[in-house]
């Protein structure tokens, strides 16, 4: 039996997933988060109680209010045999792609797949298998092959929140790093779009499909 933990910061949609996983001998849901921090204590709760970690944690990218997702799967795939981390969300940028990968995601799937490949990718996540949604491959593929900038996972982050409207010290306070550290990736972003403004990097980082629009 695969074991999964849901990590999403909308009742209904956990709910629906639960449904979904209880109804499957196949699966079995050991508990729900509805951020990432949540979904990190529930994980250290399993450990020191000495029960069997999930397989498998479907993880939703942006949660209002929490830690988001790129940064709980950075965090969980740190752990000491961490389980698979497969996103499931409605977002499908480049950066978000990107930047969720890198962080350790075995796997990247929109909201809008259907049950039955849900399930099979959870399948496929828990045997340690690379799971991309069609769309998803298509554009990392995409990326590949056209040359446009890239920036690091940690880089788009900081793009995307800047092109939210937070100033350095949220951005800071957001992702647990210093304000010289979100400066410095700023310099960084800054060079590699040659750009010199906060507000042309935006306008460059949208042009280059490398953030979402806010």
């Amino acid at each position: 039996m695969i074991r999964v933990l849901l990590v999403d910061d909308h009742p209904v949609v956990r709910r629906g997933l639960r449904a979904m996983v209880d109804e499957l001998p196949e699966l079995s849901a050991v508990g729900e988060a509805a951020d990432g921090a949540e979904a990190l204590s529930l994980l250290a709760e399993l450990a020191e109680r000495g029960q069997p970690r999930p397989d498998v944690v479907l993880m939703d990218l942006q949660m209002t209010g929490g830690m988001h997702g790129v940064e709980a799967t950075r965090r969980i795939t740190a752990l000491p045999d961490p389980p698979a981390v497969l996103i499931l969300t409605t977002y499908s940028t480049d950066a978000d792609i990107l930047t969720a990968v890198e962080a350790g995601a075995t796997g990247y799937l929109l909201k809008d797949t259907p049950p039955e490949e849900l399930v099979a990718a959870v399948e496929a996540a828990a045997r340690g298998e690379t799971v991309l949604a069609p769309p998803v491959a298509a554009r990392l593929l995409g990326r590949v092959r056209d040359g446009r900038p890239t920036l690091s996972p940690r880089e788009a982050e900081i793009l995307q929140l800047v092109a939210e409207g937070l100033p350095n010290r949220q951005i800071s306070k957001r992702l647990f790093i210093s304000e010289a550290t979100v400066k410095t990736h700023l310099v960084h972003i800054f060079e590699k779009l040659d750009v010199d403004s906060r507000t042309a990097a935006i306008a460059a980082g949208l042009a280059a499909g490398l953030i979402r629009p806010t």
